[in-house]
């Protein structure tokens, strides 16, 4: 069975400060944490109900109840499983692919959907701001549908990284060049916004090219939400 030691810790990890001073997070569900145990990622502990157990080898792993699944878990429904993993060491960036740099988005669901298209796409580096939502949030691994052991997330002081570079920048703005004509190099970094205010006017200096997505619809509609614009312009910029 569980220790009540592990219980106190995995939930404590439902906050950044606990993730950051232990090195870990937790994922839950079966088939996410199967995926997960399958990649780079090293696993510290797996606790699952007793008809789950047998199914997880090779790896160290505890019982646990549906009561003390539903204490520490962050789902209303708990399926059952839970998994402890290390945060995995940073690599360097590589400036010889496409990157998504990400200035301040704040919703969990939309960083881990972002994640996911990454994964889908082949963007292996996701850049974010210091402000942007932790990659390791419960919330966002759940969206993100196992694809954060193939996304390397690194946070850091955008603009001064941007400033860095000598590859072509593009970003995500309401006014710029239709994606429809844009010509897209075989390397560079994508960058989208906040969810409500867009792209930072510090990050913005060091953007070389800006890009819209034409709206053929009502004026009055929404501007479309930044997961949704993240996955239309990776999808051009592969189609070139």
């Amino acid at each position: 069975m569980v220790g009540k030691k592990w219980l106190k810790l995995i939930k404590s990890l439902h906050q950044k400060k606990y993730r950051t001073q232990h090195q870990l997070f937790f994922v839950e569900g079966k088939k996410v944490v199967h995926e997960l145990l399958a990649s780079k990622l090293e696993a510290v502990l797996v606790l699952a109900y007793p008809e789950y157990i047998d199914d997880f080898q090779d790896t160290e792993k505890a019982v646990i109840s549906p009561k003390e699944l539903q204490a520490i878990s962050a789902l209303k429904n708990p399926n059952g499983v839970l998994a402890v993993f290390r945060i995995p060491g940073e690599n360097p960036v590589a400036t010889d692919q496409w990157m998504v740099a990400l200035d301040d988005v704040r919703d969990p669901g939309n960083l881990g959907t972002i994640l996911r298209l990454c994964d889908w796409y082949g963007i292996e580096q996701v850049v974010c701001s210091n402000a942007t939502v932790d990659a390791y949030n419960p919330k966002v691994l759940q969206a993100t549908m196992g694809s954060i052991s193939r996304v390397q997330v690194l946070y850091t002081n955008l603009d001064e990284f941007l400033a860095s570079l000598d590859i072509p920048i593009f970003g995500a703005f309401m006014d710029g060049t239709s994606v429809y004509e844009c010509e897209w190099p075989k390397a560079g970094v994508l960058v989208m916004g906040n969810e409500g205010k867009g792209i930072s006017s510090e990050v913005a200096i060091n953007i070389g090219k800006r890009v819209s997505i034409p709206q053929f619809g009502a004026k009055t509609a929404e501007s479309l939400n930044v997961a949704m614009a993240t996955g239309i312009l990776l999808n051009e910029l592969r189609r070139e």
